[in-house]
């Protein structure tokens, strides 16, 4: 299952503190779409998940990112 997070027209580090209250809430297994325009967001997400031990999926389309919750 994939839940969606928009946070488009958000600036850093806003898009990654909304990933990081949604993850909680989502099985493990399932995948989180970040929607986050500002260019900080293609390294910030990245970075967290490697922080937080979440398996980062990539960038499916312009703007989005995706995020498993492995733990």
């Amino acid at each position: 299952m994939t839940a969606e997070l928009n946070c488009l027209g958000q600036r850093c580090p806003l898009p990654v503190i909304a990933l990081a209250k949604k993850l909680p809430t989502v099985a493990i297994g399932d995948i989180v779409r970040v929607l986050a325009d500002d260019p900080a967001a293609a390294v910030d997400i990245p970075a967290w998940c490697r922080m937080r031990g979440q398996e980062f999926l990539g960038s499916p389309a312009p703007a989005a990112f995706e995020v498993r919750r492995i733990s």
